[in-house]
């Protein structure tokens, strides 16, 4: 390998995603873990093993193009994954409501960084036959059927968990 390939634009920019990759994949599992009988549940298992599968289908690609996997970066992805579990989110003895919010805010934004990757990847494509297009498009397609999914649940969950929430009337306000 040469160092250029080693510590090029592509290496760096693959190895970040693939940081991301590990620990959204993580993220996923844990709230599909975290909700097994809720009315989610088969749909988060499904994003679980689909952000799995993508993460799977990243270091194929990082293969196919001759970069390696900085493989202590895969554990930073982990490892951030968990130190974000530490948040209390209000509540210090048990799990928040306001957990699967931030959750599925962390998941969305993800996503967009992932489609943003396979469409960087896209338009290098045609010019690198190491890149299937269609296997490209393919993924393109599956982001953004995660992201309609996550922005579904976003509405739903923000609703559940805020409702609660009611701002101070203006009578209530003047006489604070």
């Amino acid at each position: 390998m040469t160092p250029t390939l080693l510590s090029g634009p592509l290496s760096i920019y693959l190895n970040d995603h693939v940081t991301g990759a590990f620990g959204g994949a993580a993220l996923a599992r844990r709230m599909a873990d975290t909700h097994p009988d809720s009315r989610r549940a088969a749909e988060l298992r499904q994003l679980a093993r689909d952000v799995e599968q993508d993460r799977d289908d990243l270091v194929q690609i990082m293969i196919s193009l001759a970069v390696p996997v900085r493989h202590y970066r895969t554990w930073l992805g982990l490892a951030g994954e968990r130190i974000a579990r530490l948040k209390p989110n209000g509540s210090l003895r048990h799990r928040s409501p306001l957990s699967d919010l931030i959750e599925l805010e962390s998941m969305r934004i993800g996503v967009e960084g992932k489609t943003a990757l396979w469409q960087a990847l896209r338009a290098i494509a045609d010019n690198d036959p190491r890149l299937d297009p269609d296997d490209l498009d393919q993924l393109i397609q599956r982001a953004a059927e995660q992201t309609r999914t996550l922005n579904r649940w976003h509405q739903a969950v923000s609703a559940e968990v805020l409702n609660g929430w009611q701002p101070a009337s203006r009578e209530e306000i003047g006489t604070q």
